[in-house]
């Protein structure tokens, strides 16, 4: 498959990540219906649960339908972790990254057009990720790190055991989903959980602002863990074998 093609499946794959995780949380976690509160009427968001599982949805179904194209990494902190981890050629890493950042942007800007169509619209946080006074909890700088650099490590983890030849077969976009669901589930509240710079890029580009100047950390946090997660991958429990896009396949 050229690089080119992989490349596009990998901006389609982000968009869809970026368009269903991010838009539960602006469209759907907190629903009211337009106009002035009922008062005693159901509570219709989904909340940080729903949220959680939107994310790790948007990737167990993209596994399915491009893993045996691209490896579906969605993630230029995965790929480079795969680089690490010796399942991914570098000299193919900076055509992944663009088209998954380029994926997160035109994702987050239909998604701002969707979101601004209701007349009470308020950009508000758009998703965003942030620490200190733009954390969801009020989590320091240092907290946040800390989380993204071990979730994305561990999130590394399981995406290279779950892809290995020696794991059982099919079973790894479910894995992989399910992880991301359980960091998000832990994170939410902490850094409106990253592990993934396309995605915290995307929507930090129509928030500006603190997002903006905030963003350098869920750069250089995930990428970090995924380098760790890759290196003790690779250092204590690898194997010979093919390239991930070529294992998603099977």
């Amino acid at each position: 498959m050229p690089l080119s093609k992989r490349a596009l499946a990998e901006f389609f794959g982000t968009f869809w990540l970026v368009f269903g995780g991010c838009g539960s949380a602006v469209l759907a976690a907190a629903f009211q219906p337009p106009g002035p509160p009922v008062p005693g009427a159901p509570h219709l968001g989904i909340a940080f649960v729903g949220v959680a599982f939107a994310f790790g949805l948007t990737v167990l179904t993209m596994a399915f339908a491009i893993g045996h194209i691209s490896g579906c990494h969605l993630n230029p902190a995965v790929s480079i972790g795969l680089v690490v981890g010796k399942r991914f050629p570098a000299s193919e890493l900076g055509a992944y990254i663009v088209a998954q950042v380029a994926g997160a942007i035109v994702a987050s800007g239909v998604l701002y057009v969707i979101a601004s169509g209701r007349p009470d619209f308020v950009l508000g946080g758009f998703a965003t990720n942030g620490f200190g006074d733009h954390s969801p909890g009020g989590y320091s700088m240092l907290a946040c790190f800390l989380i993204e650099v071990v979730l994305t490590c561990f999130f590394l983890l399981v995406i290279l055991g779950s892809t290995d030849e020696r794991a059982p077969k099919g079973f790894a976009p479910i894995a992989i989903g399910l992880c991301l669901t359980l960091i998000h589930l832990i994170s939410i509240p902490v850094t409106n959980t990253s592990v993934n710079p396309a995605r915290s890029t995307g929507p930090a580009l129509f928030v500006h602002g603190a997002a903006l100047s905030q963003l350098w950390l869920f750069w250089v946090a995930p990428i970090l863990g995924a380098i760790i997660g890759g290196f003790i991958s690779n250092t204590f429990f690898a194997a010979p074998q093919p390239p991930l896009r070529e294992e998603m396949s099977r």
